[in-house]
């Protein structure tokens, strides 16, 4: 029966990718009640498919219609959980608890899971929540909808089944052109450019990627093997640099992190891959000793506009000073750091560690953090204590620089302060 089911699902999809068959007269709201209520895997590809299929030639008005109509008329019942609630707290058991889940779980949820069915839906149903963010932020029952698709998401997309793979100069071209398209740190101009990050013996990548989606990358690091600490991005990407033997590296520089799904936000993978290559690269070359980013500060300059200080603090001692101050003390209401790279990597488990003036001078650098950038240290022994004081107290672990360098920078605010 099961390889009949799956006979029937490929006519199904072929007579559908050759526009042998036709789409039927029912409404959107009757496709997706049909296929949430549908018994059969065939039958149900079958709805799922036109239902896709549909929303793929949509302008963005269709789009939200369709939101809307998950959002509100896929919605819970309250008073059915409320009746099922009370039904399970006077009489706990399976039963009881069974329908509490039914009532407590909208109908959206199933109508995604079911459209997922579809070979290759998994990466349209990311697009999808794509779209759903950029149009539907400002409305409550849209993002109560994003909940949903996060929630199933977190699911389909955990540690458990992503795939971790090496990028490299020999990859397939396909998979190079998105590296080049996905860069979101420090942009790849270039053919050439891309070869000086891949095919030195000194320079890894790694991506995550997912069983469901294995030609396009979810994340991807770049990784610069160093001997000490580098302070400069420039000097880290420089043309004609002379590459360095692996084995004679002492440090992995994670100097470029890039998500990749904007489908995919909130879900978390930067944690996961980092620890991961950094364990990899342990094992390969056991002479690295110290893994470390050179990361950007990209709300600092922000952040410095709002203090109204005099332009004689942009020497290089006074923004240093005045970056870890904003790294480490600057917090939103919730009392995490204000600038969201840090947030990131003091939710791994990393410490604030070293500050450089002058380490990116593009434009970009100069716009975002007055060429300011940080490295992040990752001791893998204290990455999970640091983590649970972070996560818990909200405890920044810095170096011992960086405090001192934060203490001046209090003292430089005060002494300009109105």
């Amino acid at each position: 029966m099961s390889i009949f089911a799956d006979l029937l699902s490929n006519i199904f999809d072929r007579r559908y990718r050759f526009g042998l068959a036709r789409e039927d007269d029912r409404t959107l709201s009757e496709l997706t009640d049909d296929l949430v209520s549908a018994s059969g895997d065939v039958t149900g590809q079958a709805v799922a498919r036109q239902i896709l299929d549909r929303y793929a030639k949509w302008d963005d008005a269709e789009k939200l219609d369709f939101f809307r109509h998950m959002a509100l008329g896929m919605d819970l019942d309250p008073q059915a959980v409320r009746v099922a609630l009370d039904a399970y707290e006077a009489s706990p058991g399976k039963t009881s608890y069974r329908v509490f889940m039914a009532a407590a779980e909208p109908p959206r949820q199933e109508l995604v899971r079911r459209l997922n069915q579809v070979p290759g839906a998994t990466h349209l149903l990311v697009s999808m929540r794509s779209d759903l963010l950029r149009l539907g932020r400002e409305d409550n029952a849209l993002m109560a909808l994003d909940l949903d698709l996060r929630h199933l998401f977190a699911s389909w997309f955990n540690r458990g089944f992503l795939v971790l793979r090496p990028i490299s100069w020999e990859s397939p071209a396909h998979i190079l052109e998105k590296i080049i398209a996905y860069e979101a740190v420090h942009a790849i101009d270039s053919w050439n450019e891309l070869r000086r990050r891949l095919q030195p013996a000194d320079r890894r990548c790694f991506a995550f990627f997912h069983p469901s989606m294995p030609d396009d990358p979810l994340i991807f690091v770049e990784v610069a093997l160093t001997k000490g600490v580098p302070g400069s991005i420039q000097t880290l990407l420089a043309e004609g640099r002379s590459a360095l033997a692996p084995e004679q590296a002492d440090t992995a520089v994670f100097y470029s992190i890039s998500n990749c799904q904007s489908g995919l936000a909130g879900i978390s993978f930067g944690n996961s891959l980092i620890k991961q290559v950094a364990a990899d690269l342990s094992a390969q070359l056991p002479g690295l000793k110290t893994f470390v980013t050179l990361s950007p500060i990209p709300g600092f300059v922000r952040w410095l506009g709002d203090q109204d200080l005099p332009d004689s603090t942009r020497d290089d001692t006074t923004l240093r000073q005045l970056a870890a101050y904003y790294l480490t003390r600057a917090k939103r209401d919730n009392g995490k750091p204000l600038d969201p790279v840090a947030r990131f990597h003091l939710g791994n488990g990393a410490v604030v560690h070293a500050l450089h003036a002058g380490a990116d001078t593009s434009p970009k650098g100069r716009a975002q953090s007055e060429g300011v950038m940080v490295n992040y240290l990752y001791d893998l022994a204290r990455v999970s204590q640091n983590h649970e004081k972070f996560a818990s107290d909200g405890v920044i672990a810095t170096s011992p620089d960086l405090r001192s360098l934060a203490q001046a920078g209090e003292a430089r605010l005060k002494e300009t302060a109105p």
